[in-house]
């Protein structure tokens, strides 16, 4: 996809932004951070729920995460540097500037997982927050038992690899891979909240992560950890804006960090990933959605979920930060769906929908929600509840005042019937019926059930 409507993808941005609050709602998930940027313009940048359960603390933008493997793409960049400055080459072998590792993997396969690396190491329930990540000589006594599999014989994915590619980047540039990555990547780019490890000046900063609820366990606050020698591959903290503006360098024409040739390189998909649509470039994940191409990475930390989606040609950004770790809460669909949502409004774009406010809300009964949306002068009705209500929306049209065809829906659905509307003396929707079933708008819902539901004739006895 090449352009982008500006008042398409406002419109897209406050739907995201509607269905984002009540889906988090819905999943009672503790909260979460979307944002949204194209070109220069963050257009949407907003938080929902919780940063902390207890006592409650309000989620905001400002709010910072572990951003885990989007660690990733910032070594990746790293190394890509010291490459254009002709000081290593990607088809360098590790073992050249890290003497204790044994192997003959080269840069290109640890950044690409394809050197067969094992994945966590023998010992890895600092996922669980139950040991200290590895620190450099337990990296160094993992070596010798690190390759599992024959380099290029397939995608595996390895946060050792990573952490191996550190220490390759402290060993030629003579700096701690820490203080590499601020100097060269952080600063360069005024990332005010961002960094390599936590450190105390931001823990005030942090949300708080959570489990997911486990069969039947509920959800545990977990506490923070730093990961020493995976630094690399999962130690970066973050805010949805500062991903924002990382993502916006590696978009083609920008050159802060690197060569367009250099990025292109990196964000070529070179493997495809097993039991994945996702493929894998060098530190960067390509996914198709829909009709776009974008890169970026997800990043899963104990109790957090993050997914980073950019499109380097249609200069747009989407990131999504959730700080529970359960399935319940995954970014990684959440920021798929924003994408889907923005294009999906891009294929109306230039119409006026101003007219048709008079029909759009969000109604529901005890069987489930709908919103009734407007995109360039079209309506469309959305389920609420499923995770991913562009790729099902219904297209309506308007018969008259208070009632609307649907014009294209599901076979199970209710194609070529009504939507009928009535409205108090004032004009404000008081019911609508569907399929000939009543849904309420949201605040009548709410009062309607409040207590108990009207069931009317009374259950069987």
């Amino acid at each position: 996809m090449t352009g982008l409507d500006r008042a398409a993808l406002l419109e897209a941005a406050g739907y995201v932004d509607r269905w984002i609050a009540y889906r988090r709602q819905q999943r009672d998930v503790p909260g979460l951070v979307v944002a949204i940027r194209h070109a220069d313009e963050l257009v949407l940048c907003q938080g929902y729920g919780h940063a902390h359960l207890d006592p409650p603390s309000a989620m905001t933008p400002e709010h910072v995460f572990r951003v885990a493997s989007h660690s990733k793409m910032f070594t990746a960049t790293a190394i890509m540097q010291l490459v254009e400055q002709g000081k290593l080459r990607l088809d360098d072998r590790a073992a050249a500037y890290v003497s204790w590792f044994k192997s003959d993997v080269t840069l290109r396969q640890l950044l690409n997982h394809a050197g067969g690396v094992i994945r966590d190491g023998l010992d890895a329930d600092f996922w669980r927050v139950e040991q200290p990540f590895p620190d450099v000589a337990t990296l160094r006594a993992l070596a010798p038992d690190a390759s599992i599999l024959p380099p290029n014989s397939s995608f595996k994915y390895s946060n050792i690899g990573f952490g191996l590619l550190g220490q390759v980047i402290e060993a030629v540039s003579g700096t701690p891979y820490n203080q590499f990555v601020q100097e060269h990547i952080v600063r360069r780019l005024g990332l005010a909240s961002t960094g390599p490890e936590l450190v105390r000046d931001v823990l005030e900063q942090c949300v708080t992560g959570y489990t997911g609820k486990v069969l039947g366990v509920p959800r545990r606050g977990v506490p923070t950890i730093n990961t020493r020698a995976l630094s690399p591959a999962t130690g970066f903290y973050s805010t949805a804006e500062d991903l924002c503006r990382f993502a916006a360098a590696h978009w083609f024409g920008d050159e802060t960090l690197l060569s367009d040739a250099a990025k292109r390189e990196m964000q070529h998909a070179a493997w495809t990933i097993e039991q994945s649509e996702e493929r894998y470039g060098l530190g960067f994940i390509a996914e198709r959605i829909g009709e776009r191409e974008t890169v970026g990475h997800s990043g899963g930390f104990p109790g957090q979920s993050t997914r980073t989606l950019f499109d380097p040609i249609d200069r747009l950004v989407v990131v999504v930060l959730v700080n529970t770790s359960g399935e319940d809460g995954r970014a990684g669909p959440l920021a798929a769906e924003v994408v889907r949502c923005i294009d999906f409004a891009q294929r109306w774009p230039g119409g006026s929908s101003s007219d048709l406010a008079r029909y759009t809300g969000r109604f529901a009964n005890v069987g489930g929600a709908v919103d009734i949306v407007a995109f360039g002068g079209k309506l469309f009705g959305l389920a609420s509840e499923s995770d991913s209500p562009s790729k099902f929306a219904w297209e309506l049209e308007v018969i008259d005042a208070d009632r609307l065809r649907i014009t294209k829906c599901g076979g199970f659905g209710y194609p070529g019937e009504s939507i009928l509307y009535e409205r108090d003396a004032g004009g404000d929707i008081q019911r609508i019926i569907t399929g000939g079933v009543s849904m309420y708008p949201e605040p009548i819902f709410r009062q309607r059930y409040a207590t108990e539901p009207h069931w009317r004739p009374a259950a069987f006895a």
